[in-house]
């Protein structure tokens, strides 16, 4: 998310975060161009009056670069020609500050459904498979619920399976890109995820790299 009003923005974060997302935040155009060009976020909430760059440049150099991200113009600019302007750059949606949180979340959740329906809904490791509709993992027979986190933290390894996963960057995809890595948490987590989707399994699927982090290791 890209908004310079500090205190709007945390409050969007904190309302995001309860609902189990996981949010970078920037207050500005430059740093939030950077962002939204390198990262790979499931969707782009953007304010449209920034410093530096404004949020229209920022979606046309996302556009150029053919990142097909969905973006939301969170805006106070409520003229038809900025909506026109806005979305004929290419946004998915334009909300007109002030707003209703509540509809925001149900934009936020109607975007990234359709994203889903546009890739896979359903991963897939061997016998493990993830519904990423349903929140739920199955291994064989054996089904069980996972908490947001432990979601985000077992998606991120079916989507990189057979990739080495630091654990920088796994504490930078499941809480944000200010984990610092000083805590266990990553360890943590990833044995709350191994406890769901190996135990009891004689193939393993979640492997340690001893001093880097942790890898998914298809059994094909």
């Amino acid at each position: 998310m890209v908004e310079d009003n500090v205190k709007m923005a945390e409050s969007i974060r904190r309302g995001l975060k309860e609902r189990g997302y996981v949010v970078d935040l920037s207050h500005d155009g430059e740093d939030g161009m950077h962002l939204a060009t390198t990262e790979p976020y499931d969707l782009v909430i953007l304010d449209i009056m920034l410093p530096k760059y404004d949020g229209v440049q920022i979606l046309k150099r996302m556009r150029e670069k053919e990142l097909s991200t969905p973006v939301i113009f969170l805006t106070a600019k409520d003229a038809v020609d900025d909506r026109i302007k806005g979305l004929d750059a290419g946004a998915d949606d334009y909300i007109v500050k002030p707003f209703s949180y509540g509809e925001l979340m149900a934009r936020v959740r109607a975007h990234l459904r359709r994203s889903l329906t546009e890739t896979a809904s359903l991963l897939k490791v061997g016998d493990l498979t993830l519904d990423l509709e349903k929140h739920e993992a199955r291994r064989g027979d054996k089904v069980t619920q996972l908490s947001s986190k432990e979601f985000v933290l077992l998606k991120y390894f079916m989507q990189n399976v057979d990739k080495v996963l630091t654990r920088t960057a796994i504490g930078e995809h499941v809480w944000d890109m200010n984990f610092t890595g000083l805590s266990n948490v990553v360890d943590v987590y990833v044995n709350y995820v191994r406890n769901k989707v190996d135990r009891g399994f004689e193939m393993k699927l979640i492997h340690t790299i001893r001093g880097v982090g942790y890898v998914m290791r298809s059994p094909d």
